[in-house]
Order: structure tokens, then C-alpha cells, then sequence
């Protein structure tokens, strides 16, 4: 059985290159070489390593070596170029395995068995035959689910620091996962990109621990692995995802961390190319790169299955107006913000409850999808605690004895949001009826009055009186 990288013989063998620079190898007077194709690279030792054409230009190509160049002599090289380019082995058996970053097997096991070939850098979706994303997908944190929803078929990305618990919410989302439709298969493909070994042990061990594995496909591209490999990761775990949704009808979650790492390799690549730098030294065509992955997930007419997309960035000194996650927020349709003070102050998971957005959520929540009082509940969370970030920028000039008795209250209901609602434990899976009766407990901490945007008929259904008179008891 063939994996990715075995070839048969073809295509003309060169002696020696031009030149090595970093993760490139320049060979001249080259024919019939196109762009993208697969290179088999030998070294002194009769040795392969396989590295695919970045740029043609006067019979001249650039090679980017997967392995790297480490090693590699200009002189005692054999460059043999495949005329055809990489391709994933895809099969539905590929679930509950660990890969590497190129797609071959990391847990000991064969290659997997397929007999379908699939080119890594896919197809761009038809806009006409794209369906709007719909259907609620439930990740048990209320955060999430109750104020800024995923939704198949979108892309929703979220935005961390240095040093915040990415890691730890990206195996929690993937753990909990689910469908509220228990009939229909969901799966999920995590790729993760110049992680190093201990957080690579922790997401293997949490997902065997947890049976998440099962459902589940994960690639890895480790930290002291070539970096030029983190450019090829998520396009193979896309094209697995992409074959599990299209051909075999199946709802996924694909999970990328760390996409800042992936851009980092774009810019070394960029750079020993010699290219013109644009922002902060990254590509010029940055955006067009990441929208070539985000732009996979969707869902297609004709097909029951989607692909939803959660990709992790971390931003360089918590700067939200750097590159990687400007240009991402452009692409995708909404954020998760993790927030540094909430954090500092305990709050897990420390999501930021004005700056993160869902933009599809209104499509895939609400009556018929998860409850009529879900969309309006959201809302007013949103306006009460936007008002609460009013009052204690008010308290820091005054102080909070100064405040008059409403204002008191929006601040015992900030934190009760931030402490009860948006705080919950690391293994701790709220179904979204859980996470709506919570907003409603915290949010009839305010007078009935305050609540402008729920209609009599919710607030008569789901507004607790015994709250606003027990806050009132208390002195507030």
C-alpha cells in the first residue's frame, strides 16, 4: 500500500544544486517542472528526503525540503523532481490515529489502508455551491455556547496569549464536542504545528484518557521537526476532514494550533526566498495564504456533511491589531478573545465577555435549534455587562461608596457573570439548558426594569423574582 511519500521511478534526475539557503535548495536549467510538485532529494549517504516546488522562474526552481537541508551538500546532492504534487492516503479508517505533520503514522501503526490519493491543497469551494452554516454544535463551555455559539460550517477562531490556557480549552472543546443530534456522525481532526513534546504528550494523553481519541484524527508537527513541514500540516489535515465530510457525510470540527507558528515558518520561508517583506516582516500574501485554510471549512450543496473550523492564534504581547490575528479576524466570522486579567484573577476558561463575537451564532440558535429564549438571553447578557465595564471605570474615579444602589447591583451582577457563568471547571460539561438557566440566574440579580431587551412573556417564563428580592436582603 503507498503512503503520501512513495513514488514510483519517473521524472529526470539533476546532479547537484545551485545553492542551499536555510530550507531551500535552488537547482538550474530545470524542464517540464510545475509549481507545487514533489521532489525526491538524495543526499551523499544515498539518503532521501522529499521537498516540494515553492517557485519556478527561468528554468530555475526553489525547493522547499521537508526534512531540511541540514546536512545537505550542494555539490553531492540528487534532485529528481515527480511531476505530480503531494497527496494524502484519506480513508474514515484514519480516525482514532496520531500522525505527523506530513500525514505518516506517529503511534506505531501501519499506513492507513485507502486506495483514494488526494491532493493536499484542495479545491477552493465553489461560492455557488456553498449552504449558509447552520446547526448548533455544543462545546459545553458557556461562554461559548451562551453568547457567542459555533455554528457547522463556521469559522471561528480564538485569540490567546503567551502564557493563557489555550492548550488546556482547545482539549476541552475537544473533548466535549458534540451534536445535540445524536443520530447523525460527528468527528473531529485536531493538527497541531510546531508544538513542543510535553504539550504534544499532554493533547495525546488527555484525548486517550477522555475516549475522545476514538471520534478523533490528530496530526502533529513538532517544535524541533523542519519548519517548512508546519506549511504543509493543516492543508493535509483538511484534506482528511475534507474527505470525511464530503465523501463520507460526516459533521467535523478541525482544531489548528498554533497558527502564529505556521506564519512563522511562511515568513522564514519568505525570507530565505528573498522576497519583500511586508508587515512586521510576514509576506506579502499572508492574507491570501491563510484564507486558502480557512476558506476549507463550509458546507457544500448536495452533501450532508460540513466542516467547521476552530484555529488557535497566539498573539505576540497580547496585541490584537498584529498581523496573524488582524488578517484572521478579516477571514473568519467572529473570535474568541481569552482574557489576560480574568485570568490572572481565576476565571477559567478566561474568555472575554465584550470583545469575542460570533457573527453566525443568530443563524444556529433559537427556537428549532437550541431555545427560543437563547438569542435574547445572549443579547442581554451583552448590554448588562457592557454597562458593568461603564460602572467600574465610574468606581475607580469616585470610588464604589459613591455609586448609587443600581449601580451596586450591576456590579455584584458583573460578578456573579464573570465568577458563575463564565467560570466553570476544566472537566466540567454544561449542556446548553445548563448554561441558559445560569444566565438567567445572574442576570435577575438586576431589577425586572433593567431588562430592556426581553419581552414580558421571556421574562414572565424565566425571570426570577426571588433573586432580586435575596440581592435586596443582602444590602444592595
Amino acid at each position: 500500500m503507498q503512503n503520501n511519500l512513495d513514488f514510483e521511478d519517473k521524472g529526470l534526475q539533476y546532479i547537484g544544486a545551485t545553492r542551499i539557503e536555510g530550507p531551500l535548495v535552488v537547482v538550474e536549467r530545470v524542464r517540464d517542472v510545475g509549481f507545487d510538485e514533489i521532489v525526491e532529494i538524495i543526499d551523499a549517504e544515498g539518503r532521501p528526503r522529499f521537498g516540494r516546488v515553492l517557485d519556478i522562474s527561468d528554468r530555475q526552481a526553489i525547493v522547499q525540503v521537508l526534512e531540511g537541508t541540514t546536512g545537505l551538500s550542494n555539490r553531492n546532492i540528487k534532485v529528481r523532481f515527480l511531476g505530480e504534487s503531494f497527496r494524502l492516503p484519506v480513508s474514515r479508517f484514519m480516525l482514532g490515529r496520531i500522525f505527523d505533520g506530513l500525514g505518516r503514522p506517529a503511534d506505531g501503526g501501519p499506513p492507513p489502508l485507502s486506495t483514494e490519493l488526494r491532493d493536499v491543497n484542495g479545491m477552493p469551494i465553489n461560492p455557488f455551491s456553498r449552504r449558509y452554516p447552520r446547526e448548533f454544535i455544543q462545546t459545553g463551555l458557556s461562554a461559548i455556547d451562551g453568547m457567542n455559539a459555533l455554528v457547522r460550517g463556521q469559522k471561528l477562531p480564538i485569540f490567546s496569549g503567551n502564557g493563557l490556557p489555550h492548550d488546556r480549552l482547545s482539549a476541552q472543546i475537544m473533548r466535549q464536542a458534540r451534536l445535540l443530534d445524536e443520530t447523525v456522525e460527528f468527528s473531529m481532526v485536531f493538527a497541531a504545528m510546531g508544538v513542543k513534546h510535553d504539550v504534544a504528550e499532554f493533547f495525546i494523553r488527555n484525548f486517550r484518557e477522555s475516549g475522545a481519541l476514538a471520534r478523533a484524527v490528530m496530526f502533529f508537527s513538532l517544535a524541533d521537526a523542519p519548519s517548512v513541514e508546519r506549511l504543509l500540516t493543516p492543508r493535509v489535515a483538511l484534506t482528511l476532514a475534507e474527505h470525511l465530510a464530503f465523501d463520507c457525510g460526516q459533521h467535523v470540527l478541525v482544531l489548528l494550533t498554533d497558527m502564529t507558528n505556521y506564519c512563522e515558518s511562511l515568513r522564514e520561508v519568505g525570507t530565505a526566498r528573498g522576497e519583500i517583506p511586508g508587515r512586521k516582516g510576514y509576506p506579502g500574501y499572508l492574507y491570501s495564504d491563510l484564507a486558502s485554510i480557512y476558506e476549507r471549512a463550509g458546507r457544500i450543496e448536495g452533501s450532508p456533511g460540513s466542516i467547521t473550523q476552530m484555529a488557535i492564534l497566539t498573539m505576540p504581547a497580547d496585541d490584537i491589531s498584529h498581523p496573524v490575528p488582524d488578517l484572521t479576524g478579516y477571514i473568519t466570522e467572529g473570535q474568541i478573545v481569552l482574557d489576560r486579567d480574568l485570568f490572572q484573577r481565576g476565571v477559567y476558561p478566561p474568555i472575554a465577555g465584550l470583545p469575542s463575537l460570533s457573527r453566525l451564532m443568530k443563524d444556529g440558535v433559537g427556537k428549532g435549534y437550541t431555545r427560543e429564549d437563547h438569542p435574547i438571553l445572549a443579547s442581554q447578557l451583552f448590554a448588562c455587562y457592557a454597562y458593568v465595564k461603564k460602572v467600574r471605570g465610574l468606581a475607580d474615579v469616585i470610588g464604589e461608596e459613591e455609586l448609587s444602589a443600581l449601580d451596586k447591583l450591576y456590579l455584584k451582577f458583573g460578578e456573579a457573570f464573570e465568577m458563575k457563568f463564565l467560570r466553570q471547571g476544566e472537566y466540567e460539561n454544561r449542556t446548553i439548558e445548563e448554561t441558559l438557566e445560569i444566565g438567567w440566574d445572574v442576570l435577575s440579580i438586576l431589577p425586572r426594569d433593567e431588562l430592556h431587551r426581553v419581552s414580558d412573556a421571556l421574562l414572565d417564563k424565566h425571570y426570577r423574582e426571588k433573586a432580586e428580592e435575596n440581592v435586596c436582603e443582602e444590602g444592595f
